[in-house]
């Protein structure tokens, strides 16, 4: 594994995690990258991290973007 797919989830939130995907691609990025509504309609943290704590494969989908997050 390269040093850019070594990211790790351990020890972090799902609101940090979050919080640094926004950062990175914005919500519009977001929404393009992952298409739930929580992204496009709206968008906050919170209600993106209720929506990702009730929904397993969304938040898989985001765990997996922020693996692949290129170290800026």
């Amino acid at each position: 594994m390269s040093k850019t797919m070594a990211r790790n989830l351990q020890g972090k939130t799902l609101e940090a995690i979050l919080t640094e995907l926004v950062e990175a691609y914005g919500w519009d990025g977001m929404a393009q990258r992952i298409a739930i509504q929580c992204f496009s309609n709206d968008p906050s943290i919170k209600s993106s991290l209720k929506f990702l704590r009730k929904t397993p494969w969304a938040r898989a989908k985001v765990e997996q973007l922020f693996i692949s997050l290129p170290d800026l």
